[in-house]
């Protein structure tokens, strides 16, 4: 591991914590908000990079709270404002697809009128459209883990926290 002239010394409290932070491993965290109609259907993201459709949301800076990336990304794909309630779950994805492992923090964003779509302005570089979803189209069209996810909510086992099956290649 490299060190440069100006860091503070290795022996040092901030110097011990540089080396730890530069060589610990990191983990993907991902915002992600489950927004239901007034008919009980939950909005799901058809996206740019990949067939399957998914929540809104998205990954986490560094530094930033998972309940203010979710606004954020919200804003940045969508063009809305939403409040960020209780905390559903935290939700453990195995690697996938080339992906690393991540941990989705999955939150509960409310009921809302589902003409709040017409308003919303996309994120072409990620966001095709947006659906709201019954449960069978949930099923056709989400990724493999929020079907899985989703489902769990609708059947009332949601523990705080959980670890989402590995999904097949």
């Amino acid at each position: 591991m490299a060190r440069l002239a100006d860091d503070p010394p290795a022996d040092s409290r901030d110097g011990f914590t540089a080396i730890l932070n530069a060589g610990l491993p990191t983990k993907r965290v991902i915002s992600q908000g489950l927004l239901r109609d007034e008919q009980g259907r939950v909005l799901l993201c058809e996206l740019t990079y990949k067939q399957e459709w998914d929540l809104p949301g998205g990954v986490v800076e560094v530094g930033e709270a998972p309940s203010i990336g979710l606004v954020r990304e919200l804003e940045e794909e969508l063009g809305i404002t939403v409040e960020v309630r209780d905390l559903l779950t935290v939700n453990w994805l195995p690697a996938w697809r080339g992906w690393d492992d991540a941990c989705i923090f999955l939150f509960d964003l409310g009921v809302v009128d589902s003409s709040i779509t017409e308003g919303m302005t996309l994120q072409p570089t990620e966001i095709k459209a947006v659906h709201w979803c019954d449960p069978s189209e949930v099923r056709s069209r989400a990724t493999d883990a929020a079907i899985e996810l989703l489902e769990a909510v609708d059947a009332g086992s949601l523990p705080a926290y959980r670890e989402a099956p590995k999904q097949p290649e």
